[in-house]
């Protein structure tokens, strides 16, 4: 069995210092698709907070794509994130911007210095989300369908070896939602590792795979059929 990509050892997740996820163990494959499921404040999203780099993890072990969250300096979390994409409910994207300089905004940011690797890197991007032909619109030319689907694009741009989606469905309605997972399983499906947030059970359902449960300040995970 390969090394887990990302895996905690009696852990524990705080948010504004009180404790909202305990004894947490989790052992994640590289190239697992994996959903996170809880009500909201459960700690779904303090947990990707933390592997992201957003929360600091304070007791147990924890580590994500090589590395050690319990030691991991704040300067080096710009290096974890260039291993990471992270999908918001909400998209956050520039509105100011086109979806062009949206995306070259955080190539920019990354270190990419070379203008036409830059313009190369998003149109494949873009083109692997059916969104080429809108590049140079304004994010609110577009549905929330077209703006999480950018969302993902930005988020492939460094070739992450793993997605962390918060409710990358919860703004959407049934069929756009359904176009977003199929977006995510074929990223899945090339290789790239997926945990995923949802409240969703229908999504669930219908894309089964690995599911953890957060409640009462403890992870464990589901079978599909009590889903």
């Amino acid at each position: 069995m390969k090394e887990a990509i990302i895996s905690f050892q009696d852990a524990q997740i705080n948010q504004h210092n009180k404790s909202v996820l305990s004894d947490l163990s989790l052992q994640i494959a590289p190239g697992a698709f994996v959903y996170l499921i809880g009500r909201t404040g459960s700690g779904k999203s303090s947990l990707l907070k933390t592997l992201y780099g957003d929360l600091k993890l304070e007791k147990g072990e924890g580590h994500i794509a090589g590395f050690d969250l319990r030691k991991l300096k704040e300067r080096k979390i710009p290096d974890l994130r260039r291993k990471l994409g992270v999908v918001f409910q909400d998209f956050q994207l520039l509105p100011d911007r086109t979806i062009e300089r949206n995306l070259d905004f955080v190539l920019r940011a990354t270190g990419w210095k070379d203008s036409e690797k830059r313009n190369e890197k998003i149109d494949v991007v873009l083109d692997l989300v059916g969104l080429k032909d809108r590049k140079k619109q304004f994010p609110n030319a577009l549905s929330g369908g077209e703006q999480q689907r950018i969302a993902i694009a930005r988020a492939l741009l460094n070739d992450p070896d793993i997605i962390l989606a918060d409710e990358p469905t919860g703004n959407l309605d049934p069929i756009t939602s359904l176009e977003v997972m199929d977006l995510l399983q074929n990223i899945n499906q090339k290789g790239t590792t997926v945990l995923m947030a949802t409240h969703d059970y229908n999504l669930i359902s219908k894309y089964p795979s690995m599911t953890f449960k957060c409640e009462e300040g403890k992870l464990s995970e589901l079978v599909h059929k009590q889903v």
